[in-house]
């Protein structure tokens, strides 16, 4: 949806002006640029583009369906909303920015909270219900369309480790820029350096890549995820280093090394994945190709092997949101990654939920 309060924080992200709506087209009254208000969101994306772009502008990384709907929070998901809720306590005094939102699902799974909120990323890649629900901006994080202080709190999941380390002083500058002083923004991403504890990670994914060679675990999609990856962060010292020069403290942090996490997830649930999959493919073989419309060109291909991935997604989605039996076994999964946090918490290693405060200027 495009509110009324989405003209409240933003504005042209190539000269700063005021933008007013305007039915379909939306104009900015200082350069005079129109922008795309058909979609159910704004459109606005700078002139110039930089040159280092995500690889989550390719289709090919939304061949499996996950950005189409939204499924209740669950396993990895359901782990890091928790520490959002926990760590930035919303309310329906906040304005709320969530930076690199992805499909909206976090969107969603937080507008009992009360608070005013606005998603924003490069990718189109919406699902409909956020787009129906959620104020929602297609735009570059390194240069917001958003006005000063227009926020009191932010959050970014697993957005800051696909930026270089200049993109990611700019990017936090920018958040720095919209956040009221003494905003709070909460990050959930990871340095390069492991803690020692990460050998329990490490061991579990050489149980995933065998799996997979034997033909239980098909990790292909994962793999072009995190083919991404840029990890700017060295560490927690160079992560000190990088908040002081963009304007942040760190208030707190936990850390967060999945042992119990990466055996559910690139285990378990790959294996349940793999298995719904060749179900798909006994009971409805597909088509020598599938169409997968892309919102940024309008058309596509997905692999036959891929229509039955995304097909048992979608089908794996909507009987999770229609509770019963797989819900709760889905559930009882993610309470066991999370004693993950409680038992190492405290221990430093590479993925952690940190929030940042803003240091207030004289």
């Amino acid at each position: 949806m495009i509110s009324p309060t989405l003209f409240e924080v933003v504005q042209c992200p190539d000269c700063g002006g005021q933008l007013a709506p305007g039915g379909d087209a939306i104009r900015c009254g200082g350069c005079g640029r129109t922008y795309a208000g058909d979609r159910g969101y704004l459109d606005l994306r700078p002139t110039g583009t930089f040159a280092e772009q995500t690889k989550y502008l390719d289709e090919a990384l939304h061949a499996d369906a996950r950005h189409e709907s939204i499924a209740p929070p669950l396993l990895g998901s359901k782990i890091r909303n928790d520490m959002l809720r926990k760590f930035l306590r919303l309310s329906p005094s906040d304005r709320v920015i969530d930076l690199g939102c992805g499909n909206g699902r976090a969107l969603a799974w937080n507008a009992d909270s009360g608070a005013t909120m606005v998603g924003i990323d490069i990718s189109p890649y919406f699902a409909q219900e956020a787009i129906s629900r959620s104020n929602l901006v297609l735009g570059d994080l390194r240069r917001l369309p958003l006005r000063d202080g227009a926020f009191t709190k932010a959050w970014s999941l697993d957005v800051l480790e696909h930026l270089s380390p200049q993109a990611l002083d700019t990017m936090l500058r920018e958040a720095n820029r919209v956040l009221a002083d003494g905003g709070q923004f909460f990050v959930y991403t990871h340095a390069r350096k492991n803690g020692p504890l990460a050998v329990g990670v490490r061991a579990v994914n050489k149980l995933a890549a065998l799996g997979e060679r034997i033909g239980v675990i098909d990790l292909r999609q994962e793999r072009l995820r995190k083919s991404d990856h840029l990890n700017p962060i060295a560490d927690h010292d160079d992560l000190q280093a990088i908040l002081a020069r963009t304007g942040f403290r760190l208030k707190r942090v936990t850390f967060y090394t999945p042992i119990a996490g990466a055996f559910v997830e690139n285990v378990l649930a790959r294996m349940a994945e793999r298995w719904l999959a060749r179900r798909h493919a006994r009971s409805a073989p597909a088509p020598a190709s599938s169409p997968a419309t892309s919102p940024a060109t309008g058309s596509g291909d997905v692999a036959p092997a891929d229509a039955h991935v995304r097909a048992a997604r979608l089908g794996a989605q909507a009987r999770l949101r229609q509770g019963g039996p797989s819900y709760w076994a889905v559930r009882a999964a993610s309470s066991v990654m999370k004693l993950d946090i409680v038992l190492f918490g405290k221990f430093r290693s590479g993925p952690f939920f940190a929030l940042l405060e803003k240091i207030a200027r004289p």
